[in-house]
Parts: structure tokens; sequence; C-alpha cells
């Protein structure tokens, strides 16, 4: 004859934990389904014939689906030009933050020197200026360089460094074990060595970031191109998706087609590159 033996209750504590997962879980899944909603619809209506697009209720599935949506609107507007546009500066402008910033950052991170921290500070204190105080002069110096209506003014910038980044850099920087380069200088390496083959190498996550945030808002810059750029041949994506609503009288079933394909290289760049960007912004944020 077997005795059934009595399974003891759960601690309450267990309870309380497990139904704090499902409800976290639950909360992030509707929050996430609200984010991804504006993508969903987009996707829906750049494949619907245009008067669907508004109707009521709206209709999730389109019928008929109409792919040629993509190749009219693409076909219409020289987006394939505005693209390369695009793809140039914001090459450029990625080449010049990484190159300046991770110098200067590395000033601020290693080297000694009288006024250092305040001259850092100062740097920082640029992030307080927004964009409309400084586009004016900015406007002015460039005109007077005939710089206007062309990418220099979109690129050059880059070159001179950006706060944002140099403290992202710094930070990650400061992390890095003063160990290392001591023993690369008592085996003779010079400064620019020390950075290129020990500093550089470990800090690929953080300039990594760099590069994302900076691929990110230049690809989506419109502000910026719309003072400048003034030649259609000049314009990027985004002015051509303003350019492209005028045209044609706000088309949206193309409106959405052309929006979605300039959005899949910011959405791909992202995902291959996501475990290095969360490193990068995780890391640099430690230490102060």
């Amino acid at each position: 004859m077997t005795r059934a033996t009595q399974l003891p209750d759960e601690p309450n504590w267990k309870r309380r934990a497990r139904l704090q997962h499902w409800l976290a879980t639950a909360i992030l899944v509707i929050v996430a389904a609200i984010f991804l909603l504006p993508l969903i619809w987009m996707l829906s209506s750049s494949l619907k014939p245009e008067y669907q697009v508004f109707e009521m209720p709206p209709r999730l599935i389109p019928h008929p689906v109409r792919w040629q949506n993509y190749r009219e609107a693409l076909t219409y507007v020289p987006f394939g030009r505005y693209s390369f546009n695009t793809a140039f500066i914001t090459l450029m402008v990625i080449v010049g933050h990484v190159l300046s910033c991770t110098l200067v950052a590395y000033g601020f991170a290693r080297l000694r020197a009288p006024g250092r921290d305040t001259l850092f500070i100062l740097v920082l204190a640029t992030l307080m200026l927004p964009y409309p105080v400084t586009m004016a002069p900015l406007y002015v110096l460039f005109n007077r360089l005939g710089w206007v209506n062309t990418f220099l003014p979109l690129i050059v910038p880059a070159y001179f460094g950006s706060a944002f980044y140099i403290f992202l850099l710094r930070q990650f920087f400061l992390r890095i074990p003063n160990e290392l380069e001591d023993a690369a200088r008592i085996d003779g390496a010079n400064l620019a060595q020390i950075l290129y083959r020990i500093i550089l190498p470990l800090s690929m996550p953080a300039i990594a970031t760099v590069a994302i945030f900076t691929f990110q808002f230049t690809w989506n810059d419109f502000l910026t191109p719309l003072i400048y750029l003034h030649d259609q041949r000049l314009y990027t994506v985004a002015l051509g998706l303003n350019f492209f609503r005028s045209s044609f009288q706000v088309n949206w079933a193309y409106l959405m087609a052309a929006s979605l394909v300039t959005m899949l290289p910011v959405l791909v760049v992202f995902f291959l590159a996501q475990r290095l960007f969360i490193q990068g912004i995780s890391v640099s944020g430690i230490k102060g």
C-alpha cells in the first residue's frame, strides 16, 4: 500500500516573482506593439490602392496588393540619385566624426595638460546650444565661403568633432586600464601606436555606437540639407520625400512606399550592429 506524498505549497515569493515576470512581459509586449503599429500601418498602406489608405474601418491586409506602388514611387522621383547623395554624405560624416572625436576624446581621457578639465566642460557646454542659435551664423559663414548648394556644409563640420560623441568616447576610454598603455610605453610604443594598436581595438563598441548614431542622424536629417541644398540633383532622401509630397499632392500609398524604402538602411544597420551598439551605450555611461 502506497502512501501519497503531499507536495509542499509553492512559496509566496516565488508566486510573486512569477506574477511580476509575466506582468512585465505583457507590458513590454503591449508597448512593443504600440511602437510597431505605425510601421505596420506604413507597410500595409504602401501596398494598398490610394483610396483604401484612409478608409473606415481600416483594412490591415491590402486587397488587392499593389506591389507596383514601390516601382512607380521610386521611378517618378529619382530616389536612386537621392540615395547615392545621402549615402555619400553619411559616409563622409561618419569618417569625420570617428576620426575627430576619437582623437579629442583620447586627449581628454589620457593626456595631462593644464586646463584640460575646464576645456572639457566648455566642450560639454556646447550641448546646451540649440541648433537654431548657430544656424544663422553658420549659414552666413558657409555662404561667404561659397559652400552653399554643395555638400561641404553637411560634411566639413563633422571633422571638427561633436560634443556628445567626444563625451561618449571619453567615458569609454576612461575604463581602459592605464597598465596596458604603460606596458606599451615600456616596449617602446609612441602615442600614435598606443592609440592605433591598443585603444582603438578595445574601443570598437563605442566607435560602433558613434557610427550608428551618426548614420541614423545624417540619413534622416531634413533641416540641414533643406538650408544648404537648392539644386534638386543634390537632394538627399529626406528632401526627396518632401519633394515627392509636393509633386504628387500627397499620394499616400506612394509616399508610404518611398518612406519605407528610405527607412530600410537604418533598420538594417541597427539590427546588424545592435550588439556593439548596446554594449557601447551601456559601458560608456558607467564611469564619470
